[in-house]
């Protein structure tokens, strides 16, 4: 992990030029070409998350480089926060749970997936004229991939079960930052797929709400069970050696 870190910086430079290549709107890579370059960021990513995560057990990493405002600080750690956060918190869950049990009512989610599978063809078509609903071809491939594999059986299941676990784990804050993470991913992944809606409002509420870890669930189970869990991602400081048998008499 040392020599890792050496080339975090080198990393992190890389990927971001490989970001500018697929992005910048002059010189657009094509074909295979485009795919290579895909993966080779998003691997280059991967790496660099993991290094920093694993950095940030350190105990050097501790060290507070850049003070945030003092009520930044007090919002996201702070417990009397938690009112603050708790109207955010009932407003996405309810959102999810309410669009989980519609789904769970409608034969054409839970019977063969129809529902999912008629918007994901809506989503991959390119018309003849006018701006597709994709504006990235890797998710038009992935996508094309769940088609092709008729997966929209059991992954419409996982939608509105998704959707629903959501929606009870922020109304109840029982690890409210690990379900606002699953919720802002379904958020994405229709925002990517052409679908606004009220999925921008959603997503950003839980950002908020994923920065907000701590407190957000603190009027709700968290406020129990995020004790009980402790933080297994932060290295806990090694014990003291023990001097009872090194007294000088």
């Amino acid at each position: 992990m040392e020599v890792a870190r050496r080339y975090v910086v080198a990393v992190g430079g890389v990927a971001a030029l490989l970001l500018i290549y697929l992005v910048n709107p002059w010189l657009v890579p094509e074909g295979t070409l485009r795919q290579v370059v895909t993966i080779a960021f998003w691997a280059l990513a991967i790496v660099l998350m993991v290094v920093l995560f694993w950095d940030s057990r350190e105990p050097d990493f501790q060290t507070v480089d850049i003070e945030g405002p003092a009520f930044a600080r007090f919002l996201f750690g702070n417990q009397q926060a938690g009112l603050f956060w708790l109207p955010v918190r009932l407003f996405v869950g309810f959102e999810f749970l309410a669009a989980g049990l519609d789904k769970l009512g409608n034969p054409a989610w839970t019977s063969g997936g129809t529902a999912l599978l008629g918007f994901w063809n809506n989503a991959v078509a390119v018309p003849a004229s006018g701006r597709p609903a994709i504006s990235f071809e890797w998710w038009r491939d992935f996508l094309q991939l769940l088609i092709d594999a008729n997966a929209a059986s059991w992954f419409s299941w996982v939608v509105l079960l998704g959707e629903m676990a959501v929606g009870l784990g922020l109304l109840f804050g029982c690890l409210t930052g690990i379900a606002a993470f699953f919720g802002l991913t379904l958020n994405m992944a229709f925002m990517l797929s052409g679908s606004a809606s009220i999925n921008p409002v959603l997503f950003t509420c839980g950002i908020g709400l994923i920065l907000a870890w701590r407190v957000a669930g603190y009027y709700g189970v968290d406020r129990y069970l995020l004790p009980m869990l402790g933080t297994p991602w932060q290295r806990r400081p090694p014990a003291s050696p023990s001097t009872s048998g090194n007294v000088n008499t």
